[in-house]
């Protein structure tokens, strides 16, 4: 698990998550007391996929800068975007 979201692990952030009807899918500090022993890896993976690929299409200009004002011309530019994401994974990986 990555170190970088571990900051957010305080009960008063996992108790507004579960109020909200949403399972907090953060890691537990290594000095945390008590940690219970499920963790949804799962959930865990799939919402650092979705940071990743909220990254990689900010690396984009017009999309960081939201350049397109009209809704129309901003979604053309992120399916752009995304679809030159997809073109390099699949030819990388």
């Amino acid at each position: 698990m990555a170190d970088g979201c571990k900051g957010y692990d305080a009960k008063t952030n996992r108790e507004a998550a579960r109020k909200r009807g949403i399972c907090p899918a953060i890691p537990y500090r290594s000095t945390t007391k008590d940690k219970p022993k499920f963790f949804p890896k799962l959930l865990y993976r799939g919402r650092a996929r979705i940071e990743q690929t909220f990254g990689k299409m900010k690396r984009f200009k017009r999309v960081a800068l939201r350049c397109e004002k009209t809704a129309r011309n901003f979604r053309s530019i992120v399916s752009f975007a995304a679809g030159l994401c997809l073109i390099k994974f699949v030819h990388t990986a």
